[in-house]
């Protein structure tokens, strides 16, 4: 594709998002490419580049059209993104030319509106802080409660590129040996320096069309998601459930340190999220693993009450720490999504901790960097259930990197960890 050719395309993936503002992006990417199969992988990746930074730059972009007068669409989005972005050397007079496949020749607001901005830098003196940080204004206060004095470099680090993480299936490799099968597919990758399994790949590498995906040896799963199995030392022998597995990514891993020995039951309400799991566990030789479907009277987990080793809820959240992979989802978050989040965990956590066996551990984890849904939520929990307490850091299991855990909780962010933000709560039922 030529040049205008992939501005264009950028152009008409972010009016398909501002048609449908309450579903994810990426899924949108994905049906958008999915029926444009001409466009190949090098042009799908320079044109979502080119949406992202503009997803990641939101309410900076709109301040800035807005101070000058100008009308926002996704044309004008991607000129001020242009005019805007540090180093940028493109001349939008030579791609919006109105031929083949490229935009519509400028017309007269939108030239002015670049000839205003090109060359002001991206951040503003007059900005209020939450336009400057890129956050909904409601919930910039719960971020600075999280954060304190360091929360403009969390949110920096947040508002960056996310790595490329793999975990290495043991079941069927080790790091070398799956790290030499990337490297024959011409992709480089690196240790992880916290997950005992994981590879960091440089960039945007295809490697769900490499041998070592294909076959089983690799998934693809941020490095803090792997040290959330990794709180749960899960170990061969063992009853364990994964109570919100989704696709089973965490139940992989689970399944894995368990050699395939013991049993792992895989749950959740959603029988979409279950039947796309069927094949991640049939690539990755996972045998010890079966799912069940959550639904309402089920009479299943009252006829499994306190008969599970290890449970692991990874609870529904607001995804605050993944704004590295989806910018947009801070554009939907509101209020009320948090308030009905919570009381959702809260109840969730509660029918949970029935399952777990006396002697047993319990891990609550999610993907938010939010107090709300992680510290506060382990604190109501435990005044709750008496039965339960966190576990000390040194009786964690020796899967997670020694000085991570802090009282039983984990705590991990972008800039700290060069992680997606997590956060883990691994707690023991005592009687």
């Amino acid at each position: 594709m030529t040049p205008s050719a992939r501005l264009s395309a950028a152009i008409d993936l972010l009016a398909a998002m501002e048609a449908t503002p309450q579903r994810p992006a990426d899924a949108l990417a994905n049906a958008f490419f999915r029926e444009r199969r001409y466009i190949g992988g090098g042009d799908r990746r320079a044109i979502s580049a080119r949406v992202w930074r503009v997803l990641r730059h939101w309410r900076r972009l709109h301040w800035w059209i807005g101070r000058v007068g100008g009308q926002v669409t996704p044309r004008t989005l991607v000129l001020a993104m242009m005019a805007l972005e540090p180093g940028n050397h493109e001349n939008p007079r030579e791609l919006f030319t109105g031929g083949r496949y490229a935009p519509l020749g400028l017309i007269g607001h939108e030239s002015a509106l670049y000839d205003h901005l090109h060359g002001q830098a991206m951040v503003h003196a007059d900005m209020p802080r939450a336009v400057r940080l890129e956050v909904p204004d409601w919930l910039l206060p719960r971020l600075e409660r999280t954060f304190g004095d360091g929360l403009e470099s969390e949110l920096a680090a947040m508002d960056g590129e996310a790595t490329l993480d793999l975990r290495v299936n043991l079941l069927k490799s080790d790091r070398a040996t799956a790290r030499a099968a990337l490297d024959g597919d011409g992709i480089l990758a690196e240790e992880t320096t916290l997950s005992p399994w994981g590879l960091r790949v440089a960039g945007r590498q295809p490697v769900t069309s490499s041998m070592a995906f294909r076959n089983g040896l690799i998934e693809i799963q941020d490095e803090g998601s792997q040290l959330v199995v990794a709180a749960v030392g899960a170990r061969p022998g063992m009853r364990v459930l994964d109570y919100c597995a989704g696709a089973a990514g965490k139940t992989l891993g689970m399944a894995m340190t368990m050699e395939n020995r013991g049993h792992i039951v895989a749950c959740d309400v959603s029988e979409p999220r279950l039947e796309g799991a069927v094949r991640r566990l049939r690539r990755a030789g996972v045998h010890n693993a079966e799912r069940h479907l959550l639904v309402a009277g089920d009479r299943w987990a009252r006829r499994r009450a306190g008969s599970f080793d290890r449970v692991l809820v990874d609870a529904p959240c607001t995804g605050t720490g993944t704004w590295r992979r989806n910018p947009d989802a801070r554009l939907r978050l509101r209020e009320q999504d948090l308030l009905e989040l919570t009381a959702k965990q809260a109840g969730i956590i509660d029918r949970a901790a029935t399952l777990v066996r006396p002697g047993g551990r319990m891990v609550y984890a999610t993907c938010s960097v939010l107090r709300e849904e992680n510290g506060d939520q382990i604190a109501a929990f435990l005044a709750r259930n008496p039965a339960f307490s966190l576990v000390a850091p040194d009786a964690v299991q020796d899967d997670l990197p020694p000085g991570l855990s802090t009282d039983g909780q984990v705590s991990l962010t972008p800039r700290q960890h060069h992680t997606d933000g997590f956060f883990a709560a691994i707690m023991q039922r005592d009687s």
